[in-house]
């Protein structure tokens, strides 16, 4: 859970916004719906997201260098939150002013009347199909937690994005359909901008939660809880009879940040405490599924209850 990049789910995403997109763009220029064209930016914003992900993906494995001694794995976690930017700026505001927009000026839909039906049916099944990509990629990682814990506790951002933007994406279509279906039927534009005001809303709303999430990867989450208590059982043993301190960060995704202070017998020798840190370092590594960088500082305990190991929540 916490890698999991989704590359297959960001791919399939992105082949098929770049068709919705186009379609959704024949069906505005066509038919004028307001609906149509918030529609249309939301699918070259979700165009757009899906590109940055890979870039970041990529962009991640580059090498450490002297100024980025930890490597680059959180350019991931940047990639995720200009994903939330674009998702709200681009694609909700957007969509709501054009809404405000229609609404003081409401047209209703002449000429292709029901090419945009079409066209947004369409993109229901495209956007579908990603969407079920995405699931069965999420299905694969998340193990027996719900999709709503995986979201929370996962470390990696990509198949957190793409699930929330392709369901996003299949709402705000019904919210389109409704929209221009009641247009055509009430011949009064006002429904097509209560179509593009509620797309605009939802992308809004699902912008909120990612960049949240985001956020909080970009500020440095722990190991999770059970990532955590594999590095707790097995950093003591030999010379170290306890954790003082314990602290974890992810660097990355797939790259996670170890410094402990752990307590020694007080006969050990330098010799002993040297062999003991390497052998911690070698258990630790094998236990967990990601990169560990493991630094253990060895010390004396002082007071009885001078344990802090730090045990994360989620």
């Amino acid at each position: 859970m916490a890698s999991g990049g989704g590359t297959k789910a960001v791919v399939t995403a992105l082949l098929a916004n770049i068709g919705i997109a186009v379609a959704k763009f024949i069906g505005f220029i066509l038919s004028g719906s307001s609906s149509m064209l918030a529609e249309s930016i939301h699918s070259v914003a979700d165009t757009s997201n899906q590109a940055l992900l890979l870039y970041g993906g990529k962009r991640s494995k580059k090498q450490a260098s002297e100024v980025h001694q930890f490597g680059y794995g959180r350019v991931r976690y940047i990639s995720g939150f200009i994903v939330a930017i674009i998702l709200f700026s681009l694609g909700g505001l957007f969509a709501i002013y054009e809404a405000i927009h229609k609404f003081q000026h409401p047209e209703p839909i002449e000429s292709w009347r029901w090419l945009p039906i079409v066209i947004l049916l369409i993109a229901m099944a495209l956007e579908g199909f990603a969407l079920r990509t995405a699931l069965h990629e999420a299905e694969s990682v998340r193990g027996s937690f719900t999709l709503k814990e995986f979201i929370t506790r996962t470390r990696a951002p990509e198949i957190p994005v793409i699930v929330l933007e392709d369901t996003g994406a299949l709402v705000g279509l019904v919210f389109g359909l409704f929209g221009v279906g009641m247009t055509l039927v009430t011949h009064d534009g006002r429904w097509d901008a209560i179509g593009s005001a509620a797309i605009g809303i939802l992308l809004v709303v699902i912008a909120f939660v990612l960049a949240r999430e985001m956020i909080s990867m970009l500020i440095g989450e722990s190991a999770l809880p059970e990532h955590h208590d594999a590095i707790e059982r097995e950093i003591v043993g030999g010379v170290f009879d306890s954790v003082i301190h314990l602290r974890t960060m992810h660097v990355g995704p797939d790259e996670i940040l170890i410094a402990a202070k752990l307590a020694v017998k007080p006969d050990a020798t330098a010799t002993e405490i040297a062999e003991g840190i390497n052998a911690a370092e070698v258990r630790i590594r094998s236990a967990l599924p990601m990169t560990a960088r493991v630094y253990i500082e060895p010390d004396i305990r002082r007071e009885a209850g001078d344990t802090m190991t730090g045990t994360p929540k989620r």
